[in-house]
């Protein structure tokens, strides 16, 4: 996965949630856009969760990323 595909969904007009999907199974869910934040190469993303807690995500092991379009979920590989 390329850093420029999930940095696209982030800044979306508008904003519709999503999930990164990684390499060991799991799917992070993004909220909003300010719930995420790439570092300055794009190496690693950190994702918080409206508790406060957060992932931090080497994109490399990002597999896919979903997001609700029109109420169908679609993939972006």
């Amino acid at each position: 996965m390329r850093i420029q595909e999930l940095r696209e969904l982030r800044d979306a007009t508008p904003f519709r949630p999503f999930s990164i999907h990684l390499a060991d199974g799991r799917a992070i869910p993004v909220f909003h856009r300010d719930f995420v934040m790439s570092s300055p190469n794009g190496r690693t993303v950190i994702v918080y969760r409206r508790d406060s807690s957060f992932d931090i995500v080497d994109v490399m092991l990002v597999t896919s990323l979903q997001a609700k379009s029109n109420g169908r979920a679609s993939h972006k590989k």
